[in-house]
């Protein structure tokens, strides 16, 4: 059994004047987001043997909140195909993950890491499914697991285990003012 970790990187500053949408950084509710999710996910127990990312500032500053609060770093692929890619392209990056991981988590963005989820799991009217349809809001990990290779993930083929928002850790880091 392989586990699929998709994290959507936290609520980022729009209100920062950077020249470019790929150097746009987090905020502070992100900042606090992201190291409450990295403890959560200690606290449950998940761990990856691979990390791809896109290399984007946003996505960049989401892990480093991460691990902080995980307690524990690990040194992700930086991949420029996960930035704001569809979840065709995604899934592409997924088929050439190294078939010796048997856990992988992904950071990246939106609408590519919920149609991602989507598109992996079948919709058979599963309440955690319903939830990733609803909204996968910034900060938020889907753990999926699935049989078979890397190379052999496909539509449907994957089962959703867990949906956490950082709102469901702590209400304040909901939607409103950063």
């Amino acid at each position: 059994m392989r586990t699929l970790t998709l994290l959507r990187h936290a609520k980022s500053g729009w209100d920062d004047p950077v020249q470019r949408d790929f150097d746009r950084p987090l905020n502070a509710k992100g900042f606090r987001g992201a190291r409450m999710m990295g403890e959560h996910c200690r606290r449950e127990g998940l761990a990856w043997d691979h990390v791809i990312s896109s290399p984007a500032v946003r996505c960049i500053e989401t892990l480093d909140g991460f691990w902080e609060g995980y307690g524990k770093t690990l040194k992700p692929v930086w991949d420029r195909r996960v930035y704001l890619a569809s979840c065709v392209h995604l899934l592409d990056v997924l088929n050439e993950a190294p078939p010796e991981a048997q856990s992988l988590l992904m950071c990246g963005h939106n609408p590519g890491m919920e149609d991602l989820a989507l598109m992996l799991t079948p919709d058979d009217g599963d309440a955690i499914r319903d939830s990733v349809e609803d909204k996968f809001p910034t900060g938020s990990i889907a753990v999926l697991a699935f049989e078979g290779e890397w190379a052999d993930l496909a539509a449907r083929s994957a089962r959703l285990e867990k949906f956490v928002r950082p709102r469901d850790l702590d209400p304040a880091l909901g939607p409103g003012p950063g």
